[in-house]
């Protein structure tokens, strides 16, 4: 809910924009809106303080969390006055923070951010073409806010992105194969034995038998001798 006060051409286009929100996100999310008469139908308690942004996104679970307060502006109310009393405030919620803006306001809107430091979470842009409204996202936080009541080390450990998840160890590199070990050297043929030299024929043997030769030459010619003279 803006502390400005629109023209009524601004204000038609204004609540034109926050019922085709109302249509996007009903179907994930209980939504409450501020439009028109009904200025306190969506707030949200910042403290003791209760702020009353344009739409608030509840979850449909047991829970009901806040999942998202959004905040719609038109060309005249994009300025320091409404940054600083409006996004500033829910920007400290704890809860995302979406902005919707006129597409041709978007780099204004994002250095007004920054000029306060109110972070929010999703820049978005918008223009009307006769009924319809066609949505640009301009910017987008990686820097989710925690959510609602956390504070200190629980809000610190909800705004820390999910843990890089590590790196699978490297596998362990191959034992480097050991060298083959280096074929034994062929052993060098061994050198065939030379051939023994035939055995000369055993010359006492041959000796002997020549011997022996004449002398039964002799005997045999004796024998007839003897057969002779006996007759």
């Amino acid at each position: 809910m803006s502390i400005y006060v629109r023209p009524v051409r601004e204000q038609i286009e204004h609540d034109r924009v926050i019922r085709h929100l109302h249509s996007k996100f009903k179907r994930k999310f209980d939504v409450a809106m501020n439009v028109g008469a009904e200025q306190a139908a969506a707030s949200v308690k910042a403290g003791a303080q209760v702020l009353y942004p344009d739409l608030v996104l509840t979850t449909t679970d047991r829970g009901r969390k806040v999942a998202a307060v959004i905040e719609v502006e038109t060309g005249e109310s994009v300025h320091h006055l409404e940054a600083m009393a409006q996004w500033a405030p829910f920007s400290r919620l704890r809860i995302p923070f979406h902005l919707y803006v006129p597409t041709a306001s978007a780099d204004i809107a994002r250095r007004l951010a920054a000029d306060l430091g109110a972070q929010i979470t999703e820049l978005w842009g918008y223009h009307t073409i006769g009924d319809q409204v066609r949505l640009t996202l301009v910017e987008k936080s990686a820097v989710t806010p925690g959510p609602r009541g956390a504070t200190g080390a629980k809000a610190a450990k909800a705004a820390k992105p999910a843990a890089k998840a590590k790196p699978a160890k490297a596998a362990k590199s191959a034992k480097a194969a050991k060298p083959a070990k280096a074929a034994k050297s062929a052993r060098p043929a061994k050198s065939a034995k030379p051939a023994k030299a035939a055995k000369p024929a055993k010359s006492a043997k041959a000796a002997k038998a020549a011997k022996k030769a004449p002398a039964r030459a002799a005997k045999k010619a004796k024998t007839p001798a003897r057969g002779r003279a006996r007759r």
